[in-house]
């Protein structure tokens, strides 16, 4: 049952103020390198239930007038035509949907810095391509010896072979399509090139997770790790905080690791360095907006289960090896969770078996658990979701919402003119034929109503779903795990 425990207008109104708070510490600029996702943050919704997805953009929103974006991309992830694994597009053109949506929302997004430039082909595609745009990119290029050797990097030959950003406003927000495409490095460069040109400016770093005031093992700080096994972050008590302050705080491996670096790069810069440990360097109020902690540590529970659903999925597909599984079930085991801890797997598992077809099973928001089966119209989500709309429009269960006169010519479409093998109805083509017959049909236009109401629910299938069925789903708010089977034997699969 979906209960939420976070205040969402309590967080916009601290994390606003304390950014503020953090540019007057330094002077009037501030680089904010902006970790996770800036948007689109459904992670930081399902584990904090009452955290919005986009509450990160409304707090900068909030701070627009203040605020100009930089968006990083790695050379590398351009030519290895990384993928954005939640989005199915590759990074180079996650960053042209990233400007659109800063721009539709009236964010000033001031240029695109291409990080460990050296030529590659692609990337000078790329390069003219955002300049064909009108949009600024500059070229910060791989440092020999990055980031140990402190003296080389913090010089002529290190930064200074960078080009200078020209910003215009105090807060330069420095985000990125992805992990790794050197946020942290393009930070450091402009505060190398602001000091040399005598401007005053300084760094903080917005990470949403772990959050460091909640204890090492909270269930928020575990389900951080479990979605990030692939990168091998691990969460752990800040050293530097525990030896300057006397007090405990979580970081991460990765900012724990750095810290003696950017410390020694500070010094280099500055002649001293502002921060005493990596926690002082972060600015993130999410702990403090936590109001019910029962309800978010069921929430983290559940992505914990999911992650690990979703890691054995990807192994299935051939996109990641044993090593995120294993971690996954290991933070499970350490967390004393079962996968039948998620309601809806042993309904849609007991469907399945019932059936011999594939089932799904979702769980609304009042607890109720409302299952689907695969017939010759529809596939078991689909049946899912109309079984589920049904319940929701207080729509007795044997009325027909779509008839087989609109089923049957979608299905013919289907086979005999697009060439697909599978006739029966994807959950968009079924939203589709409810919203036609909803024009005649009372029932179909109360149903589709309450589509609303299938946002923060949970959603298990016996079958890997199609990227069709997923991807809509998503957008319905729908949490989904998948059992890490296909449902033919083809060696492809769509």
């Amino acid at each position: 049952m979906f209960r939420k425990g976070f205040d969402n207008d309590k967080y916009i109104a601290l994390q606003s103020q304390k950014i503020r708070d953090r540019i007057d510490q330094f002077g009037g600029k501030l680089y904010l390198e902006f970790g996770g996702k800036l948007f689109d943050d459904f992670h930081a919704s399902r584990v904090l239930p009452g955290f919005l997805p986009d509450s990160k953009l409304r707090m900068l929103l909030s701070l627009k007038d203040e605020a100009e974006i930089i968006v990083v991309i790695c050379a590398e992830d351009i030519e290895k035509n990384k993928v954005r694994g939640d989005l199915g597009i590759t990074y180079d053109v996650e960053v042209l949907r990233l400007i659109d949506a800063f721009r539709t929302c009236g964010l000033y997004v001031g240029s695109v810095v291409i990080t460990q430039y050296s030529m590659q082909p692609s990337v000078v595609a790329f390069e003219k391509r955002l300049e064909r745009l009108g949009i600024k990119t500059y070229r910060h290029y791989r440092i020999e010896g990055y980031p140990s050797d402190a003296r080389l990097i913090v010089s002529e030959e290190g930064y200074g072979r960078n080009d200078y950003v020209d910003t215009e406003r105090s807060l330069v927000v420095v985000t990125a399509p992805g992990p790794g495409s050197g946020k942290m490095a393009a930070c450091l460069s402009q505060l190398y090139h602001e000091h040399m040109r005598g401007i005053k400016a300084g760094y903080a770093k917005f990470e949403t997770f772990p959050i460091w005031n909640l204890p090492l093992r909270h269930p928020v700080n575990v389900a951080y790790e479990a979605a990030t096994t692939d990168l091998d972050d691990v969460n752990m008590i800040d050293p530097f905080h525990l030896e300057a302050y006397g007090e405990t705080r979580v970081n991460y491996n990765r900012d724990v690791e750095i810290f003696p670096v950017l410390s020694a790069i500070f010094n280099k810069i500055y002649g001293y360095c502002p921060y005493k440990s990596p926690t002082d360097m972060g600015v993130n109020m999410a702990g403090y907006c936590i109001y019910d902690d029962d309800a978010v540590c069921e929430a983290a529970n559940q992505e914990i289960i999911r992650r690990y659903f979703n890691a054995m999925c990807l192994q299935r597909k051939g996109l990641c090896d044993s090593e995120p599984v294993y971690r996954n079930e290991l933070l499970m085991n350490q967390a004393d969770l079962r996968v039948n801890d998620r309601k809806v797997v042993p309904a849609a598992r007991a469907r399945a078996e019932s059936t011999g077809m594939p089932a799904a099973a979702i769980e609304l928001r009042d607890g109720k658990i409302i299952t689907g089966k695969t017939s010759d119209l529809l596939g078991a989500s689909s049946a899912m979701l109309l079984n589920a709309l049904k319940y929701l429009a207080g729509i007795d269960d044997d009325c027909t919402l779509i008839s087989c006169e609109i089923i049957e010519p979608i299905q013919r479409l289907k086979t005999k003119n697009l060439g697909n093998r599978n006739p029966r109805l994807h959950t968009d083509e079924v939203l589709i034929a409810l919203s036609i017959c909803a024009v005649t049909d009372p029932n179909a236009r109360r149903a589709l109503d309450m589509l609303s109401g299938l946002s923060c629910t949970e959603m298990h299938s016996s079958v890997i779903l199609s990227q069709v069925d997923e991807n809509l789903l998503r957008k319905l708010g729908v949490n989904l795990t998948c059992e890490p089977v296909y449902q033919t034997k083809r060696l492809y699969h769509k």
